[in-house]
């Protein structure tokens, strides 16, 4: 027997259990992939065919084009008590694909992170990125829509969380009128840890007053409330149909150009696909998103021709392989639609760019 020959056998256990261990032992990493995505304009397959956007008291205009929202698959968060990651296989077969990445696990998910709570905090996004959305494309035909001062999320194991639901429209504490967050924030804390506060909310179109004991947390009157800005009855309904698994805010400015898209003549997109993503904010601005380079793939794949891109995802978006399709710049919503009339009447319009975005973010930091 050779001494190579003994040397491949004394070998062959060691990398044997070396496989077996790194195709079972899980590291703290996550991993972003390219999702599917979404035509807003179009119609749900696992819905029979519904529209997506549905509209009760208002003219609809179903024209050609498409506007896609982007999605990520992206490893789940680990049960309580288990550790979560990917094995070593796993990760490495991640890592060689151009499209992916990996990131440490703690970057993704949060300490108390569970399965469950990422999908309903991600359902709470959704709804609360879908009327900002709506609230956004109606200001800009023109009709704004009040805001209010909602429940946002509700701490578990708080005061508030047994009192209140997330949606509620808070209106007084004590009987005088908040307007917004600080206020509020105000308003519980003139008192001591362990008063009752007394809340007027709206419930369902129903107002009503509740009672919540407030608790100390760090010296300080809390019970549990996290607001957020909501909105007062629109003048009709507007209804966003995505599928249920699909959750979190990044779609909001795909949502507003969908709605402002179906209640106006004509075609926003000019019979382009569109895809995009984007956080909407109250003031129509758009926020940066997770996963930008994966949603621009799987736009790309999906056979889009322009892709919208958050002015502060523009760094990473230029690393991306887009193929063919374009990369757009967008700021705010009222922008992004005046540079897609553009594009609907000239392909070969001038669009804002990526390669400006080092300009634009500091002009906005300089106003």
């Amino acid at each position: 027997m050779t001494q190579r020959l003994v040397a491949a056998m004394l070998a062959a256990p060691a990398i044997a259990a070396l496989l077996l261990y790194s195709a079972f032992t899980t590291l703290p990493y996550a991993t972003y992939q390219p999702g599917g995505t979404v035509d807003i304009l179009g119609t749900d397959p696992e819905n029979n065919d519904a529209e997506i956007i549905q509209v009760d008291g208002h003219e609809t205009f179903r024209d050609d084009g498409e506007l896609r929202m982007t999605t990520v698959r992206v490893s789940p968060a680990a049960e309580k008590g288990q550790e979560g990651g990917e094995n070593l296989l796993s990760l490495l077969s991640t890592w060689f694909d151009g499209d992916n990445a990996v990131y440490p696990y703690d970057l993704v998910h949060g300490p108390d992170e569970t399965p469950e709570s990422s999908r309903e905090q991600g359902q709470v996004q959704m709804s609360t990125s879908q009327d900002t959305a709506i609230a956004i494309a109606l200001a800009e035909m023109g009709e704004p829509v009040a805001q209010v001062l909602k429940v946002a999320e509700l701490t578990e194991g708080m005061p508030a969380a047994d009192v209140l639901e997330v949606g509620d429209v808070i209106r007084t504490v004590d009987g005088t009128e908040v307007a917004d967050a600080d206020e509020l924030v105000a308003a519980v804390g003139r008192r001591e840890p362990g008063d009752e506060v007394r809340l007027g909310i709206t419930r369902d179109g129903t107002d009503r007053t509740v009672r919540i004991k407030t608790v100390d947390v760090d010296g300080e009157p809390k019970v549990g409330i996290t607001p957020g800005v909501g909105y007062d009855d629109f003048p009709f309904e507007v209804r966003i149909n995505v599928p249920a698994s699909i959750g979190g805010p990044s779609a909001g400015l795909v949502f507003s150009l969908a709605v402002y898209d179906t209640l106006t003549p004509g075609s926003l997109t000019g019979g382009h696909h569109v895809a995009g993503t984007g956080e909407i904010d109250t003031d129509g601005s758009v926020g940066p998103i997770g996963g930008i380079q994966q949603k621009i793939a799987g736009a790309r794949d999906d056979g889009a021709d322009l892709f919208l891109v958050p002015v502060d995802n523009c760094a990473d978006a230029l690393e991306a392989d887009p193929g063919d399709m374009r990369l757009m710049m967008a700021e705010t919503m009222h922008d992004v639609r005046l540079a897609l009339e553009d594009y609907a009447a000239d392909d070969d319009a001038d669009l804002p760019s990526c390669d400006d975005a080092d300009a634009a973010i500091a002009e906005r930091a300089a106003q």
